[in-house]
């Protein structure tokens, strides 16, 4: 019984720090948005190497709502070899500015 209670204890403490950050996020089908590009994973390179590469790209089209948590997106032509799910946390809101456009002349994808 003492470590069950303890159990549950830990188990509250951890979810009242995740609580604190999370924040429920949805989008409808056409909104726009941004993708998140992870530079640590070292998979995709987007003009710049480390950490002076893009943090999002895009901007993209929400087609459909998969599952809970996922979205199916319209990627561009340079694109469209990846595959189009993306999870809610890949992605950010499009606020519409002239600004966050990274044009395709200015991506280069490579593998490592």
């Amino acid at each position: 019984m003492l470590i069950k209670d303890r159990l549950k204890t830990i188990f509250d403490t951890q979810k009242s720090f995740v609580d604190l950050k999370h924040r429920e996020v949805e989008y409808v089908v056409d909104d726009l948005v941004f993708l998140k590009v992870s530079p640590w994973k070292k998979a995709l390179h987007f003009g710049c190497k480390g950490k002076l590469s893009p943090r999002f790209i895009g901007q993209f089209e929400v087609l459909e709502h998969v599952g809970l948590v996922m979205y199916r997106l319209r990627l561009t032509p340079e694109l469209e070899h990846f595959y189009n799910v993306f999870y809610v946390s890949m992605l950010c809101r499009y606020r519409s500015n002239n600004s966050h456009v990274v044009s395709a002349n200015e991506v280069d994808l490579s593998y490592e």
